[in-house]
């Protein structure tokens, strides 16, 4: 039997599974891979470097889909000097209606309202339950809750995600999502039984056959485990967790010897985004940063997304039919 949640219930999925987005890796390929296979695929507005070329992206990935499955963009919005234009690649969002549409990043306000008025479903991902209560305020339909175990931006608090779902089920109205070390079915069970309505993984995805980044990445989630991740950014109140390859371990030097005076032309030519995109696409793993989290522990190969999701939900039922129930009767 299918897991049914308000997740599922609320966008017609079969599986109660988001894939996160992810720069440089969420394209149609993957995207569409995730839906098919009953899950709620998500492409990265910001990895197309262009609203038109974002259009492409999305039409591509439409051309994929053979279920009756949704897909989303994801749309971050960044703290930066010279902003992407952000209205311009969500008003592509909307005229391509797209049915579900993941922020992030700073008080997406503004754009949640024309989301809305184009009646897509919105989830935000929040790092901080005080920050999923605003979401809330201002109408996202539901919230990704980030724990600190989560590539990416975790925050500053550094909250474990066990926390946060169990104080985001006694302060939201609202549906929320597990993210942050979400890999497996213990994870979804673990996630539903904390109040989540789903998970949202990200890591985990990269590592799948129809994934759009070099099989040296892949094989690096395969090869490593929960040690292998380092939090960079830290003084400059940004943590970031990456992969533990050789350019992150020199930014962890620098931060070292600097301390509170390192300013980000310190790290710079070492965090450049196009590095990050280069150790993806040609497999070198050093090249540059890019995230992982520490789920790669759990990660033993590289199946294709229909093959996991379908063993992510049977391992679920199977622990809650067999342990739980067991347990308690």
């Amino acid at each position: 039997m299918p897991i049914r949640t308000k997740l599922t219930q609320l966008l017609g999925l079969k599986h109660p599974i988001v894939q996160g987005g992810m720069m440089w890796v969420g394209r149609a390929p993957l995207a569409a891979a995730v839906s098919n296979a009953g899950g709620l695929g998500i492409l990265t507005g910001l990895t197309q470097p262009t609203p038109e070329a974002l259009r492409d992206e999305i039409r591509n990935c439409r051309a994929k889909l053979t279920a009756n499955q949704p897909f989303g963009v994801n749309l971050t919005f960044l703290p930066t000097i010279s902003p992407p234009p952000y209205k311009e690649y969500a008003q592509v969002i909307i005229d391509e209606k797209v049915p579900v549409v993941e922020t992030a990043g700073n008080n997406p306000g503004e754009f949640i309202e024309m989301f809305k008025r184009a009646g897509i479903f919105t989830i935000h991902k929040c790092v901080a339950v005080r920050h999923a209560m605003t979401a809330e305020r201002i109408g996202v339909d539901m919230v990704s809750m980030d724990g600190f175990e989560c590539a990416g931006h975790p925050g500053m608090d550094e909250l474990t995600l066990m926390i946060l779902l169990a104080k985001s089920s006694k302060k939201l109205k609202i549906p929320f999502l597990a993210s942050g070390g979400m890999g497996d079915g213990q994870g979804l069970a673990a996630a539903l039984a904390l109040g989540a309505e789903g998970i949202n993984m990200g890591t985990r995805f990269v590592a799948t056959k129809e994934a759009p980044v070099h099989n040296n990445i892949k094989q690096a989630l395969v090869d490593g485990d929960e040690r292998n991740t380092a939090l960079i950014y830290r003084p400059l109140r940004n943590t970031a967790r990456v992969y533990k390859n050789k350019p992150a371990v020199q930014v962890n030097e620098i931060e070292k010897e600097k301390q509170s005076n390192l300013v980000f032309e310190d790290i710079q030519p070492l965090v450049a985004g196009n590095l990050g995109r280069q150790a993806m696409e040609s497999g070198e793993i050093d090249a540059g940063i890019w995230t992982a989290g520490p789920v790669m522990g759990l990660i033993d190969d590289v199946p294709t997304c229909q093959e996991l999701l379908d063993r992510i939900v049977k391992e679920a039922e199977d622990i809650v039919r067999e342990k739980l129930v067991s347990r308690i009767y």
